[in-house]
């Protein structure tokens, strides 16, 4: 049972807010609609001032920041920073900070940097080297450093011509970049001979896929698939590449025993054929000569016609620098007045098809530069250009492969044809007259 007096005190209360609900009830209210309004206000308040404080920074980015552009060549990098007045010490940390994205002893004299300095205060430097970027940034005084590379996009493309005067003027006439040339006529190393095959009205057509930059260079070329058509010819040759090989229409491996030429496309002639009763040049006696000469300039790699072993390297009396290399099947190359040897040729050394044997020269009994190049079968000389079965196939594509071949090859087809329709239907380019 409650105590009376807690009663009375209850009956007094409920009495009082009885009498007086109506103006306690307003101060409350107003009291709640101040402090509401008092709320907004700060946060208002509150918000105005991130408002600002985040245009300020957005400002700040947006100035532009003063920078200077130098090739290493230029002005080398520590250079640059010292004269920006920053102390010597913070240009150690710099270039250290530096180092420890790129090898600074390696940088090119062409490679471009931009260094941003404002106050005394080192800001940025970026370093451009191909298409990467490395970069030296400060971040609230603390040293930050990176690599970013730029984002490559890649296309499919397409080429279509016909010959005048040679492959490489006409090709590069057409735009076709130097890399992608020479992977055109690697393609076709084992069945066409440039130098000897080539005529004017000749047609090439080339199918490739590049990776190139947002600025529109281009970075890389990879040729797909290719095509060439001798006038004389009715039907082109084809390569299409499928797992790292070239392989014609018929899934027939391009890759021949033998390279078709010693010596790639860039302008050689054969000087003499293979003669048993040739009249020598210099001994003025008749002697047999018993290979091909090949007159190109000085210094044009030479390359090896198949795959081998290194059985001689060095100087051999009349032949001066001379490579003798060693094939399957009991073949034998041989390449004379070389003016000097390739990287790693030398005695026991494996040696790949294409890889360079040595340069041209004109070393021993020799007229002037040219490659004297041999081959034997069994010890037996041969007529390299006479050989009938120098360019069987190596391989053919797998019978569980086929498929996938020859669809690719359909779809290869379609692209080298509609480049070919294409550059049909182009205006003829107008000749210049003097």
């Amino acid at each position: 049972m409650r105590p009376p007096f807690l009663k009375g005190m209850k009956n007094k209360l409920l009495e009082f807010l009885h009498h007086h609900y109506l103006h306690y009830h307003d101060v409350l209210f107003y009291v709640v609609i101040l402090a509401v309004m008092g709320l907004s206000t700060y946060a208002a308040l509150h918000i105005t001032k991130v408002r600002r404080a985040q245009e300020q920074e957005l400002l700040a980015a947006q100035r532009e920041i003063p920078s200077q552009t130098y090739t290493i060549k230029e002005k080398p990098i520590y250079n640059a920073l010292a004269e920006s007045g920053l102390a010597r010490q913070e240009v150690v940390q710099i270039v250290n900070k530096l180092g420890s994205v790129v090898n600074t002893r390696r940088l090119q004299p062409q490679d471009e940097y931009t260094l941003s300095v404002e106050d005394g205060h080192f800001i940025l430097l970026l370093l451009k080297q191909g298409f990467k970027r490395y970069y030296v940034a400060n971040v609230d005084d603390y040293l930050v450093a990176g690599i970013s590379e730029v984002e490559l996009s890649t296309r499919v493309k397409t080429a279509a011509g016909t010959i005048h005067s040679s492959l490489f003027q006409t090709m590069v006439a057409d735009g076709l970049q130097v890399p992608l040339i020479l992977d055109f006529t690697d393609a076709f190393s084992w069945t066409v001979d440039f130098n000897t095959d080539t005529r004017n009205g000749d047609e090439y057509t080339a199918l490739w896929e590049e990776n190139f930059a947002p600025s529109g260079e281009v970075v890389s070329q990879d040729l797909l698939a290719a095509s060439y058509k001798n006038v004389n010819e009715t039907k082109p040759t084809y390569a299409f590449y499928f797992e790292d090989d070239f392989y014609d229409e018929t899934g027939k491996v391009s890759r021949k025993m033998f390279l078709k030429s010693p010596i790639s496309f860039r302008g050689y002639r054969i000087s003499s054929y293979f003669n048993p009763a040739r009249m020598h040049p210099i001994l003025k006696i008749r002697r047999p000569h018993l290979g091909i000469d090949y007159a190109a300039p000085a210094g044009t790699p030479v390359q090896a016609v198949a795959d081998g072993t290194v059985k001689f390297a060095g100087w051999k009396g009349g032949f001066g620098n001379f490579v003798e290399i060693h094939h399957a099947n009991d073949y034998t190359t041989m390449y004379g007045h070389l003016k000097s040897f390739g990287k790693g040729v030398k005695v026991g050394a494996k040696i790949k098809q294409g890889a360079t044997v040595g340069y041209i020269g004109s070393t021993g009994l020799s007229t002037g530069p040219h490659l004297d190049f041999r081959i034997k079968e069994k010890n037996k000389f041969m007529d390299f250009l006479k050989m009938k079965n120098r360019n069987s196939a190596v391989r053919d594509i797998p019978a569980e492969k086929r498929a996938e071949f020859d669809e690719l090859v359909q779809l290869y087809l379609k692209e080298l044809n509609a480049a070919k329709q294409a550059d049909a239907k182009a205006p003829a380019p107008e000749e210049k007259h003097d």
